[in-house]
């Protein structure tokens, strides 16, 4: 259990005498920033990829009145300067400025560059703070990296992470939209890794409200770094790219659907239909909704035939991550990067379809829930589920990263642009993850989830497993702690 001199830590029973602590943010909490933040009078931004914009404008918008400077640093040179500048940052007012000259003024910076300038840069980064200061991260990405290499963190100054469980333009959209309404933003996990004063874990926590975070559980930066590079690669992102071309070509081939409606079945499914459910009933809400016992059967065939071949594959994941295998291909990457950049996929005949589609979705709306594809991705769900609580992930950091973060804030997004777009879009640890292992999925997809699907007969025992499991509890819990508000990606 944490502790925490300016915030009230809550108790919380995740199920079968599952404890876990956490705090409530809120902009109820707003009054008790300035405790918590004694003594900085400047927090550095570093970076204006997706996390940075949404955390520099929601720390300035909830710390007015405090006498705490939100500033933003950049290279020399940066594409990103007009950017800060629109939002209000810049050279003039003071509040924009060098990326490492930031970082040696700052007493609070927080580290939101990508992956690999993180890595590239990180030495200077060190050296040029304060001594004293502290240095949060939302990604636990470089310690990956130096863990890899034996390598650690100077030891005088406080680490801390605040993750939020959504991507940056969700982190700030919700604080906008709930500007009027208290909790209304993305739930965070915090870390402390380096705690020097004693004040590393309300730093922290005071981050994590002023972002909008309307609940904080705890976690580490190795559990964060783990279960985020896994989560992505996995029901995040991967999961949904490949299992969603897989089934569209099914539909196509096996069902003689036209590829307009194989679209529907598959990726409208997933990102349309499935998401609402999970959000607000959880994965067994799905099974529970479907009416008639022909579509129940229907899901249990496809649970059955897609649970272990995704197991398998999640594990695999896992294991790549855990070893540091993950993190040292995206970290060889970065040259190769600068000389053959990566593609987009949107121009294949799908995702093509998938533009008319969301032209015109009224034609579509009122298409009945695939049962199909549900079981297809509640197994996906599942088997992420089991792999990350058999390798001992806190019950809310199983829910946030396997179910939470996909259903309230990536797949809304992916529903509004697609799934092309958000593959074409996420950051480059992201992508890379997702060009390697969403083929994969696909391929597992049809040539072993399918292949049972045809043949296989219903595996009661695992179905037995799935409407038993402690994580529909957990859901149930973890939906008590959601934002007050849904988002928005319309507009």
């Amino acid at each position: 259990m944490f502790k925490s001199d300016v915030f009230q830590v809550e108790e919380v029973d995740m199920g079968a005498g599952d404890i876990e602590h956490i705090v409530r943010g809120g902009r109820d909490k707003f009054p008790l920033l300035s405790k918590a933040l004694w003594g900085i009078k400047q927090i550095g931004v570093i970076g204006w990829g997706s996390q940075g914009p949404a955390q520099a404008q929601n720390l300035r918008d909830s710390l007015a009145g405090l006498p705490i400077t939100v500033k933003v640093g950049l290279q020399q040179g940066s594409k990103s300067v007009e950017k800060a500048a629109k939002a209000g940052f810049t050279t003039d007012n003071g509040t924009l400025g060098e990326m490492f000259q930031v970082t040696s003024e700052s007493d609070l910076v927080l580290n939101l560059i990508s992956d690999a300038a993180q890595v590239e840069h990180h030495e200077r980064m060190f050296d040029a703070m304060k001594f004293g200061a502290t240095l949060g991260f939302s990604h636990g990405f470089l310690l990956g990296h130096l863990n890899s290499m034996g390598l650690r963190i100077r030891p005088d100054i406080n680490v801390v992470g605040v993750c939020p469980k959504g991507m940056g333009p969700s982190v700030r959209r919700l604080y906008e939209q709930g500007k009027g309404t208290n909790g209304a933003g993305i739930s965070c996990s915090f870390a402390v890794e380096q705690d020097i004063d004693g004040k590393a874990t309300d730093i922290a926590l005071a981050w994590a409200i002023a972002i909008g975070a309307p609940f904080i559980f705890e976690t580490t930066l190795r559990r964060e770094y783990t279960s985020d590079l896994f989560g992505e690669r996995g029901v995040l992102l991967g999961a949904v790219h490949g299992i969603a071309e897989a089934l569209y070509r099914y539909f196509i081939m096996e069902c003689g659907m036209c590829p307009e409606s194989a679209f529907d079945a598959s990726v409208e499914n997933i990102t349309g239909r499935l998401s609402p459910i999970i959000s607000k009933q959880g994965i067994i809400g799905v099974y529970n909704g479907l009416v008639g016992q022909e579509r129940r059967h229907q899901f249990e065939r496809a649970y059955s035939s897609a649970y272990w071949p995704f197991y398998v594959l999640m594990q695999e994941i896992y294991d790549e991550v855990r070893t540091g295998n993950e993190i040292r291909s995206v970290v060889m990457a970065g040259e190769r990067l600068k000389r053959f950049p990566m593609g987009d996929i949107d121009k294949t005949s799908m995702w093509k379809v998938g533009e008319r589609v969301r032209g015109n979705r009224q034609y579509y709306t009122g298409t009945a829930l695939n049962p199909v594809t549900a079981g297809f991705y509640c197994a996906a769900m599942m088997a992420q589920i089991d792999t990350l609580l058999e390798n001992g992930h806190y019950m809310s950091e199983v829910c946030n990263e396997s179910v939470i973060e996909a259903t309230d804030s990536l797949n809304p997004f992916m529903h509004h642009r697609g799934v092309a777009y958000m593959v074409d879009n996420c950051s480059t640890t992201a992508r890379l993850g997702t060009r390697k292992w969403g083929p994969r999925f696909d391929h597992v997809t049809m040539q072993s989830a399918l292949v049972n699907f045809a043949h296989a007969d219903i595996d009661q025992k695992l179905i037995d497993n799935f409407k038993e499991h402690p994580v529909h509890h957990a859901l149930q819990i973890c939906g008590q702690m959601r934002p007050t508000v849904d988002i928005s990606v319309v507009g």
